[in-house]
This record gives C-alpha cells, sequence and structure tokens, in this order.
C-alpha cells in the first residue's frame, strides 16, 4: 500500500511537494524524503505532529528522546511505521523542522494507493522554493512581532505565530487547482 502525502507551507505562498512513500515505511524514512524534496539537512532536530482535523496537535513522533519528564509516551521516527499511526485518507500532520522557531510543514495524507509497493519514497511533485530550514534570531526583523522594540531588546518567550509559523493556515493550500499540476521536469 502506497500514501501520497501533500506538503504545503504557511510561510511561503504557492510552495507545495507531493511524496509517495510506502505505508510500511518509517517516519525516519518520511523525514528524509521530506528533506530531499526541499534540501534539508537531515540531521536537524524534528518532530511529526499527528494532528486531529483542526490541526491540533495530538501524538509527536520525534527523531531523538530528548528524555522529557512528561508522563506521555514517546515515539520515534525510527521505531514508529507510518502504517501504525496514518488510517485514512484527510489525516493531517505537521512535520516541525526548526524547532528554534517552531517552524512547520503542513501534510495531509490525500490517497492510498492499494495493491501497490514502493520500496523507496517519490516526490512526486515540487511548486516552489521552500522557507529557509533555519531562521537567524539575531538577523530577523522584530518589527511584525513587536513594533519598535530592537533586535536585542527582543524576548525570545514574546514570539509567538507571527512571527514564524502558524498552527493555521488556509485549507485551500491543499487543493490542486489553487497550483495546477506541474510536473517535477519543467
Amino acid at each position: 500500500m502506497i500514501y501520497n502525502f501533500r506538503m504545503v507551507s504557511d510561510e511561503v505562498p504557492n510552495f507545495r511537494r507531493e511524496i509517495e512513500i510506502d505505508a510500511d515505511a518509517t517516519f525516519a524514512d518520511l523525514k528524509n524524503a521530506i528533506c530531499d524534496s526541499v534540501n534539508y539537512d537531515k540531521n536537524q532536530m524534528s518532530s511529526f505532529f499527528i494532528c486531529a482535523d483542526n490541526w491540533e496537535k495530538e501524538k509527536e513522533i520525534t527523531l531523538e528522546d530528548m528524555g522529557s519528564d512528561s508522563d506521555q509516551d514517546v515515539y520515534l521516527m525510527e521505531d514508529s511505521y507510518l502504517s501504525d499511526f496514518i488510517e485514512d485518507e484527510g489525516q493531517h500532520l505537521m512535520f516541525t523542522f526548526d524547532y528554534m522557531t517552531d517552524r512547520s510543514f503542513f501534510l495531509e495524507m490525500k490517497e492510498i494507493i492499494t495493491r501497490k509497493n514502493l520500496m523507496d519514497p517519490v516526490c512526486t511533485l515540487a511548486v516552489g522554493n521552500p522557507p529557509a530550514q533555519v531562521v537567524d534570531i539575531d538577523m530577523f526583523d522584530p518589527e511584525p512581532v513587536k513594533k519598535g522594540k530592537e533586535a536585542a531588546d527582543l524576548n525570545v518567550d514574546e514570539l509567538d505565530e507571527s512571527f514564524y509559523g502558524s498552527e493555521e493556515f488556509n485549507e485551500d493550500e491543499f487543493d490542486e487547482d489553487a497550483f495546477g499540476e506541474m510536473p517535477l521536469d519543467e
């Protein structure tokens, strides 16, 4: 069985990737496919979040166990299989690729292709340029966050969703008609 994921960003308009991956692959395999599709460093700390329909984070699947004191279960990417967490078309996931600023890609499982298997994940559609993987907080213009504050005075605790990344975005970003189909070769 093959899963087809559509991925968008709330930071960059007209950005989209589609990735097909075998249902028996791990979240580490999906992370690597995502990083390959956007030319990101695969060794940066990252996590997937299984989300409710309203994008509320429910379960975290992380690259490494950070030894949190939480009473929640710790799921590691290399030990967690997609088919154990993804049940239906329309399932929402977030892939947090920048922990410092809580920046993420939004994924939706668009299609289940039955009776087929896939040895390696493949990016089947690439539209637009991805956001930078890491933002230099010293170079960031604080204007959208706090008017009149100098960057040196900016308290990281004051950063909110207007800084970078939001847990909400326009659902139309998953609409194929908004982008049109553009093959990878063009």
